[in-house]
């Protein structure tokens, strides 16, 4: 029999994560046909794909990330500051930016997300000075030009220095405006259908750039479009100061006065819970990002992870921006989180089996999807294939571990709704070179 039309059949990996795949998966269409267990072959002739030199994982799912910060890696500006004195460093940089700034710097970290083994991206765009009302459009059109799948979330500021928040006035917006604009983004954009490729988030910043007259409206704006709920929460302990001298509450009772203690709520970093408040947001279902690379670089503390999910929080993981970290990998973000963890909890409490869950089903779960983030029949076939043919990966012999171990940091495979976006290790029908010298043309600007 010839194989029948549009399936394939991934065979013969080293190693899957998942069970009952020993001989690989099948892919139709856009998603994940059978599994093919040890022993066994499909149910019904495919086209094959060879592979006997991969290690495959689901799809990894960022939760957290600012592409525009792709501009201003490792500034002199804001090396070597916490927090806030960065934030104040970048902020008159970052209000230079243009819509053709964005479109480069976006493409690209798309690009890096995507040769990581990213398939699907959550990012928060918040900085919207004057001329770059559209950066939504933006975003949705290079993340389909690119093949990820995104979360868009729109974010907002409206507490700006003189009102006694944080960010300058030139990059902080009008509630009224924020409010129009995220109903004309949803109406245009969000799909949450099951296997949608684009969906869009409402994010305001951060307790210091936003009122809480926004927080309320957007969360019941949230409520109307069924769409999920983002921000920075806890990340460090100047936020949880500022928040006791204006709101006289921690964080986490600014979100519940404000309807945000909901489970289509997750919140970036994190870090700064007490015991009840972990309880409380378990309990509520709220999802939490750990951004371990930006949190040591800006030295704001390690997330509670291991207790959160205990609580009942869903865990997962986000590179945050390229300003902080100053990369977009994914599998780094594995790597640091797995090391940042068992720093904080012990060698036997954080593993590389838990670090790879946080990246996958975690962050999909973050981000309200129950279509990816596994390797399970019926879900979308998206997916990371990685060779261990580099001398990092030398006498290895868990193949799984030595991904976050050896530090794999680069897919030679990536397939994202059953196509092939990464092929050899490079994106498929994108000028990479191109892309690399406009964004590097872009960044000049922001010297």
């Amino acid at each position: 029999m010839s194989p029948a039309p549009g399936r394939l059949w991934i065979k013969d990996p080293i190693a899957v994560f998942g069970e009952g795949a020993e001989r690989g998966l099948v892919v139709e269409g856009r998603t994940i046909a059978e599994l093919v267990p040890a022993g066994a072959e499909p149910a019904a002739p495919c086209s094959v794909f060879d592979a006997s030199r991969h290690v495959v994982l689901p799809g990894l799912v960022n939760t957290h990330h600012h592409f525009y910060q792709t501009l201003t890696r490792a500034h002199p500006a804001a090396i070597n500051k916490p927090l806030f004195p960065w934030l104040q460093a970048l902020y008159p940089l970052w209000a230079r930016l243009t819509p053709d700034d964005l479109r480069s710097a976006v493409r690209i970290a798309l690009v890096e997300l995507l040769m990581s083994g990213c398939t699907t991206a959550a990012d928060h765009h918040y900085l919207y000075p004057a001329g770059l009302e559209r950066a939504v459009d933006i975003e949705v059109e290079a993340a389909r030009e690119v093949g990820l799948r995104m979360t868009v979330t729109r974010g907002s500021m409206n507490l700006s220095e003189k009102d006694g928040g944080l960010p300058p006035d030139a990059v902080v917006q009008d509630e009224d405006a924020i409010l129009r604009d995220s109903e004309r983004v949803l109406n245009l954009f969000h799909d949450p259908a099951p296997g949608a490729d684009i969906r869009i988030g409402l994010a305001p910043c951060s307790p210091f750039t936003v009122t809480e007259r926004l927080m309320r409206e957007t969360a019941a704006m949230a409520e109307r479009h069924d769409c999920a709920l983002h921000t920075h929460l806890a990340e460090t302990a100047d936020e949880t100061r500022f928040c006791e001298a204006r709101y006289g509450c921690r964080p986490v009772d600014l979100l519940e006065r404000n309807g945000w203690l909901v489970p289509r709520t997750w919140v970036a970093h994190g870090i700064h819970f007490d015991d009840g408040e972990v309880e409380r947001l378990g309990r509520h279902g709220v999802g939490v990002c750990h951004c371990a690379a930006s949190n040591m670089v800006l030295a704001s503390g390690i997330c509670r992870t291991v207790e959160l999910e205990a609580a009942g929080a869903k865990v997962g993981l986000g590179v945050d921006g390229s300003a902080s970290n100053d990369a977009s990998n994914m599998m780094e973000a594995l790597r640091q989180a797995l090391m940042i963890g068992r720093l904080r909890y012990g060698a036997d409490k954080v593993t590389h089996r838990d670090v790879i869950r946080w990246g996958t089903e975690g962050s999909a779960r973050c981000l309200g999807r129950d279509d990816i983030g596994r390797i399970a029949p019926g879900l979308q076939a998206d997916l990371a294939l990685f060779t261990l043919d580099e001398t990092r990966f030398a006498g290895a012999h868990d193949p799984i571990a030595a991904l976050v171990l050896c530090n794999a940091h680069r897919a030679d495979r990536v397939m994202v709704g059953g196509r092939w976006r990464v092929e050899d290790g490079q994106p498929v029908g994108l000028d990479l070179a191109k892309m690399i010298a406009d964004q590097r043309q872009a960044a000049k600007r922001f010297a």
